[in-house]
């Protein structure tokens, strides 16, 4: 190591310690106050992911002290204390990109294909197997001072792994939130990262330091920018009560004001739905009636109901979740149910008498 490389390694372990604490325990005070209490540890697990480079920031710091008291950065001594440098530092790697692995099942949206695997069971043993494996050559590098050189990066080829499952995960949390800019940049992120890992076998200490700055801002940002849109999705999916709740069709065309984070909701339903929302609509102005759906048994006779069948308010509900939220970005549990409970209202427990729940005010409809 010359002594260029070493005044890069001290000014960059500095740099690498303080930056990611202050990021750890900014991500840490996230899951404290938000994540904590929705059972959530996907922050958690991230949060010591950071961890991991803060503390490999403190060990270079640590080693460069060390390498400043010899006076001859080329001597076997010197090279003794890079190995065990650069043995740790590829101990934290695993443990920074375990914690990862570990965060994935906690994400709200997984790619289909792969959600078996990830929200399965056997997913710590999965991603901890190729971890406790790699961590024998690793620790080799540590006590044996560079043998085994080349299985001992054995966590480049494990932060790889860790880049495909991380990259597809975070594309689709950012694509399912209509985050397109966030979900392209965590891609151009994941490259980055890949570019770095790969360049870190080359062993240009300069170089390698250089990329492991860029890559880790980035990924850091990433984070934080994950962080602020699970807090977006939250503000979103909380609906507001009836009486802020407004609701206007034109034709077939609706328009929605009240949800937070929405200055504006306008989208189209089907011709069927906006006849049984104009329904809706008209008794709401024509003294709050009730409309009745159709008894499943009951015989042809003169008699008319407003609702042939509850399918139909189950396609009209779906109709307006899917332009408040988009298509199969919502859940019956988080979504559907509260936004029912909200917009209509029975006479009673199994009753077919059934009206909207929002104020007289709050609607309108023109059929132009």
């Amino acid at each position: 190591m010359s002594e260029v490389e070493y005044a890069t390694l001290h000014f960059y372990g500095w740099w690498q310690a303080i930056t990611c604490l202050f990021a750890f325990l900014a991500l840490a005070a996230i899951w404290w106050h938000l994540g904590r209490r929705k059972n959530d540890y996907a922050q958690i697990w991230l949060a010591l992911s950071v961890l991991c480079w803060s503390i490999t920031g403190f060990m270079e710091v640590y080693f460069a002290m060390q390498l400043s008291e010899l006076s001859n950065f080329e001597s076997s001594e010197a090279q003794q204390l890079t190995f065990r440098m650069s043995g740790y530092g590829s101990l934290l790697s695993l443990g920074n990109s375990f914690f990862i692995l570990l965060s994935l099942p906690w994400f709200k949206h997984i790619p289909e294909r792969i959600e078996p695997i990830i929200k399965s069971k056997y997913w710590p043993y999965i991603v901890g197997l190729p971890f406790v494996f790699s961590l024998l050559p690793t620790l080799s590098k540590i006590f044996f001072s560079g043998n085994l050189e080349i299985i001992s990066e054995l966590d480049v080829y494990y932060s790889i792994l860790t880049l495909a499952f991380l990259g597809i995960v975070l594309w689709e949390s950012f694509a399912k939130r209509r985050l397109k800019l966030l979900a392209w940049l965590s891609l151009a992120c994941i490259l980055i990262t890949f570019i770095a890992q790969v360049y870190k076998i080359s062993g240009n200490e300069i170089d390698m330091r250089l990329f492991s700055a860029i890559f880790k801002s980035a990924l850091i940002m990433i984070f934080f920018a994950l962080a602020m849109s699970w807090v977006k999705d939250l503000s979103e999916n909380i609906l507001p009560s009836s009486h802020y709740f407004f609701i206007s069709l034109s034709g077939t065309e609706v328009m929605i004001k009240g949800i937070a984070g929405k200055d504006k909701l306008a989208f189209s339903i089907s011709h069927a739905q906006s006849e049984l929302l104009q329904a809706f609509l008209r008794a709401k102005e024509n003294n709050d009636t009730w409309l009745e759906i159709k008894p499943k048994g009951a015989r042809i006779s003169k008699k008319e109901y407003a609702i042939k069948d509850h399918n139909e308010i189950k396609r009209l509900t779906h109709a307006i979740l899917d332009g408040i939220y988009g298509k199969d970005n919502w859940t019956k549990e988080k979504h559907e149910i509260p936004f029912k409970n909200q917009f209509y209202e029975t006479k009673g427990r199994g009753s077919r008498m059934i009206r909207l729940r929002l104020p007289k005010e709050n609607v309108s409809w023109n059929m132009a």
